[in-house]
């Protein structure tokens, strides 16, 4: 019985050690940040400092649940056929009831607060402005820049179902996006970094960060917006100011300039991205 107990433990020992070499450091490091994706943005620290701090607070509260749940099945286990001692009220036990909740629950108030304000938390002159329009069922991006040669401020570009959206970044540069539909309620969301924010209808909606890394990161509307909300994908270029510059001046070569508001028709599906989706005629 001995052995078989040894190989037990051996064999478990094996799978442990097997696995946990078999994850990539990718793997690892998404692991470390509890599913939380890598961070690209100023305000990665907030948030995966409340998330982290979520977490460490549940599995404390967890495991003391747990922990009162074995001590009372064990401590007061049936012993004879006797009814147990009655009594009426346990007031230690009560206020402990009443205390520990709020305690609980004004530790992780004061810690959302806390890291929410430095979340949303905007400057009085950010280096650049981007209106994002998001309508049924694509997103506008307004690039509010001066591009040199032109006279009318301002350039734009949107996408289709066949190409979704991208929206062009500076890197280590603050941005300030503001959000507006001419529909029904959108969401803009960038999971890299560490922010969504939902565009309602008749209310201006802001926010403002710094892209701290170059690269493509993947955006999609986060609201239920109707029949093709999931083709509400875009995507976000984080690149050098050289770069950024030099893309303002292509959407300006081709006649994007100005401000595009979307939604002229908001309700409706032009008919040749409708042929190209269903792969036939209509």
């Amino acid at each position: 019985m001995g052995s078989k107990r040894r190989l037990g433990v051996a064999a478990i020992s094996a799978a442990g050690l097997l696995l946990a070499t078999g994850c990539s450091a990718e793997t690892t490091e998404q692991w470390k940040r509890l599913g939380l994706p890598e961070g690209a943005s100023d305000r990665t620290e907030y948030v995966h400092s409340l998330w982290i701090g979520a977490w460490i607070a549940a599995l404390i509260i967890g495991f003391a649940v747990w922990g009162l749940m074995l001590y009372v099945v064990v401590r007061y286990r049936r012993r004879s056929e006797d009814a147990p001692r009655q009594v009426r009220y346990n007031l230690p036990l009560e206020a402990l009831y009443t205390l520990a909740p709020f305690a609980i629950i004004g530790a992780l108030f004061f810690y959302t607060i806390e890291n929410g304000n430095k979340v949303t938390a905007m400057s009085d002159n950010p280096a650049h402005t981007v209106k994002v329009v998001g309508f049924q069922w694509q997103w506008i991006f307004n690039y509010d820049e001066q591009v040199e040669g032109e006279s009318e401020k301002g350039v734009w570009e949107t996408g289709s179902f066949a190409k979704p959206a991208e929206l062009w970044l500076p890197v280590n540069e603050s941005v300030r996006f503001d959000l507006s539909s001419p529909d029904v309620i959108h969401s803009f969301w960038v999971p890299s970094f560490y922010f969504k924010r939902d565009i309602i209808p008749g209310r201006a909606s802001s926010f403002e960060l710094t892209p701290t890394k170059t690269g493509t990161f993947a955006g999609k509307c986060a609201e239920l917006c109707g029949l093709y909300h999931t083709r509400m994908t875009f995507n976000v270029r984080v690149v050098t100011r050289a770069e950024y510059d030099a893309h303002l001046k292509e959407l300006a070569a081709k006649g994007q300039t100005g401000a595009a508001t979307g939604g002229q028709d908001a309700d409706t599906i032009p008919a040749g991205e409708h042929d190209k989706e269903h792969g036939g005629e209509k």
